[in-house]
């Protein structure tokens, strides 16, 4: 293990993560990791909301070796293979109404990038519209329509022609206890910064339906629908980032649909194909066909063994009814922390839609990012065997998003430790 970690410092570019104990993972299962010791962690953070499905999932594995022992690459667009097809013949089954052309790329940035150009092109456009606070990506293209300017602030200038429209941050808006008030507000806000913050030559609007790095934002249920309604008046597409939120993740295979809106290109990674590298943007067929040669291609886009493991992945998805399982999980893990919050100050906010939950720290009534409190929550509970993520806009939000198999035991298990650690961190901190 030590000779693992000095190879990581020795040759492994590491420095734009924060320094923090490593640990080596050495085998996976279900939604336990194993580091080289031979010591456990119960992973509530999913590989950064990626194995949906659980780590190793056995349908998964059996369809990438399978297809394995047959195809390993061909570069799937120079020549046709029967993953790629399948899969994107699902894809059109469960995507939202109408969107049923996919193109397959390796990671979710790549995707953002290849949606972004697909919509310049069709539409003629050349602006795009983004969200204060989202991410989506940290390739050039990827990290101009990124809000988060944590994430973005060593690496600009970024491409010219992105305007940023208000996130719906319910908590620290000027509506906080009227959701549905900041859901109308942002929404006209989106029509001012058509007006007044483009040249009127804007192709897309992007934006995640649950805001993933900027500390799990929900937006108020009718938010969509009034934007939607501004970017049909203007001509503008709708590019939904589903890279974090989509495949069960949120209680339903998409997060989109708790919203009733049809996007019209939706973009998929992570959760896609349970751990092997897969990405998608997937549309309408007159979008699609605005492809002409030359425009694209990816050599390794819609890969053969992680087309098959996507589609094996999608398949347990569905028939273990996991989207249902995220809803009813969530919802006691959202009421379990509710009621911590009640006890401790340090809890600004817990929300979340499924399992993908946060809980904001604060430190007053001013609302102070509690950021290393934070931070010291995830180091706590690694010392108890439990990984969790920590994001958003400040860094003061603590993220559980643990494979949807999850078991209430090892809910209750992770819930336990998280009380304890909120304890632990929360004592100097208001003492």
């Amino acid at each position: 293990m030590s000779n693992t970690i000095q190879k990581y410092k020795d040759y492994v570019m590491t420095g734009f993560l924060k320094s923090v104990a490593p640990i080596v993972i050495d085998r996976a299962s279900g939604c336990t990791v194993t580091d080289a010791s031979g010591r456990e962690y119960l992973d509530c953070f999913s590989g950064i909301s990626v194995v949906n499905a659980g780590h190793c999932n056995p349908q998964v594995i059996a369809a990438a070796k399978k297809q394995m022992d047959k195809l390993v690459h061909c570069s799937s667009y120079l020549y046709h293979v029967q993953p790629v097809a399948d899969l994107a013949e699902k894809l059109a089954d469960i995507a939202p109404r109408g969107l049923t052309k996919t193109f397959f790329g390796n990671g979710g940035a790549e995707a953002i990038e290849g949606a972004m150009k697909l919509a310049r092109l069709y539409t003629g456009k050349h602006e795009f519209i983004a969200l204060h606070a989202s991410f989506h990506g940290r390739s050039w293209g990827a990290l101009s329509v990124t809000g988060n300017q944590g994430r973005k602030k060593r690496g600009g200038p970024y491409a010219p022609g992105v305007a940023f429209a208000p996130a719906p941050y319910t908590y620290r808006s000027q509506w906080p206890d009227a959701p549905e008030e900041c859901g109308w507000q942002c929404a006209r806000a989106l029509e001012d910064v058509i007006r007044f913050a483009t040249s009127g030559d804007v192709a897309a609007f992007i934006a995640e339906p649950v805001m993933g790095e900027g500390g799990i934002l929900v937006p108020p249920p009718n938010y969509f629908e009034a934007v939607k309604k501004i970017l049909d008046q203007h001509g503008i597409l709708f590019i939904a980032d589903e890279v974090q939120s989509g495949f069960a993740r949120c209680g339903k295979m998409f997060a989109i649909e708790h919203y009733g809106v049809d996007p019209d290109i939706l973009v998929t990674a992570k959760g896609i194909a349970n751990g092997f590298p897969l990405s998608a943007y997937t549309t309408r067929p007159e979008i699609a066909a605005a492809y002409k040669p030359g425009d694209h291609l990816s050599t390794f886009g819609g890969n053969p063994v992680s087309c098959a493991a996507a589609l094996a992945n999608i398949e347990f998805l569905e028939k273990e009814n996991l989207a249902a399982r995220a809803t009813e999980t969530g919802n006691y893990v959202i009421s379990k922390l509710r009621e911590l919050q009640r006890e401790n100050p340090l809890i600004g906010e817990v929300r979340g839609l499924g399992l993908m939950i946060g809980v904001e720290l604060v430190r007053d009534e001013k609302l102070t990012p509690a950021a290393s409190e934070a931070e010291g929550i995830r180091d706590a509970l690694l010392r108890q065997g439990v990984l969790v993520g920590v994001g958003g806009v400040y860094g003061n939000v603590v993220r559980f998003q643990p494979p949807l198999i999850i078991t209430r035991q090892q809910i209750d298990r992770a819930l336990n430790a998280f009380a304890a650690a909120l304890a632990e961190v929360a004592q100097p901190a208001h003492a």
